[in-house]
């Protein structure tokens, strides 16, 4: 299903410039943007991606991941085809580097995906596995008819998106889940293909705008896991204001285009993990590595063990009233 797309600055000569992404892709006729989802017709912007998933299935909410947000319930989760980076270490890139015309798909309005949570008696709903940026239009409804209904809406996003799109889906976002990819723009471009800067643009809206925001950083050996790039990233986050905001650390393995890098090493997570509440984080995650134990909650004054976690499942929760259950500390989330 064809759909004007917004954000288009349509030119005298036939092209379009999009600018939904800082991509900003300038399209000739019939040409295709580096997301695979939107194509210039006619002189017009056109999405590719609307009532058309790829993937949708239910979730535990802490595989998006999202800790400090209504643990332990399950979430809707679905994307398109298509992405606006082109990740070397893409673990999805069978969907995320293909057009949705490419790709077997469900034929799902908004006003179905609504239903189809609701009868899978949940009240949240993700937008993720590939980027939910190139299926704007999509989520924007989907997010708009779920405020209606009182259902909350998350986005688990590179976080490549232009500001003004950003704010027009605040009022419709409740949670987000940003990949900060590394901390050095030459890095972020030869890893990604795009930079660094809109990202933490993108995190300080989010913040600025109340949504509930969780990151995650992969480290992969050789790009992103030397002490002084978590150290200068974790510096950042705490100099403007994110020191309560849930900051998880992933291994990698072997993937897509970065076969020959090896799996994160153990110390490199435990590394990063010091770094970061060296610099003041106050929660800090480490995923892919069970034995760690790395996904459980700690007060961060008394350090009494509020949430326990074995892999997705939340097997203890013992906040009170979003409080540790000992010495009364607010613990940053949503927890009902």
């Amino acid at each position: 299903m064809y759909m004007p797309a917004r954000y288009q600055e349509k030119k005298a000569d036939g092209t379009v410039r999009c600018l939904l992404c800082p991509q900003v892709c300038l399209l000739q006729e019939n040409e295709t943007g580096l997301c695979h989802t939107r194509k210039n017709l006619n002189g017009t912007l056109y999405t590719m991606a609307y009532g058309n998933p790829c993937s949708v299935s239910m979730d535990p909410i802490e595989k998006k991941p999202l800790f400090h947000f209504h643990p332990g319930e399950n979430i809707l989760s679905l994307a398109t085809a298509g992405c606006n980076f082109h990740c070397a270490n893409c673990q999805n890139w069978q969907i995320s580097q293909a057009s949705p015309e490419e790709l077997p798909h469900y034929r799902l309005t908004p006003h179905e995906i609504i239903d189809m949570a609701l009868s899978y008696h949940t009240g949240l709903i993700a937008f993720t596995y590939t980027e939910p940026t190139v299926f704007y239009e999509y989520m924007y409804d989907i997010a708009v008819l779920a405020h209606e209904k009182e259902m909350k809406t998350v986005m688990v996003s590179n976080g490549y998106i232009n500001r003004e799109p950003l704010l027009d889906l605040c009022p419709y976002l409740d949670a987000a889940n940003i990949d900060l990819k590394c901390f050095d723009n030459a890095s972020y471009k030869q890893l990604t293909s795009g930079n660094l800067h809109p990202v933490l643009r993108t995190l300080k809206t989010l913040k600025e705008n109340n949504i509930w925001l969780e990151i995650t950083s992969l480290l992969i050996p050789g790009y992103n896991d030397s002490a002084e790039m978590i150290g200068k990233m974790c510096a950042w986050l705490v100099e403007n204001g994110f020191s309560d905001t849930p900051l998880h650390f992933s291994r990698f393995f072997p993937t897509y285009r970065l076969t020959d890098r090896p799996a994160t090493p153990e110390k490199s997570l435990l590394q990063a993990k010091m770094i970061a509440e060296h610099a003041g984080i106050k929660y800090v995650y480490i995923g892919n590595l069970p034995h760690l134990r790395g996904e459980n909650t700690f007060c961060p004054h008394c350090n009494n063990l509020l949430v326990e976690r074995q892999g997705f499942n939340v097997v203890t929760n013992r906040l009170t009233g979003g409080k540790c259950n000992v010495c009364g500390e607010k613990i940053a989330g949503v927890w009902e």
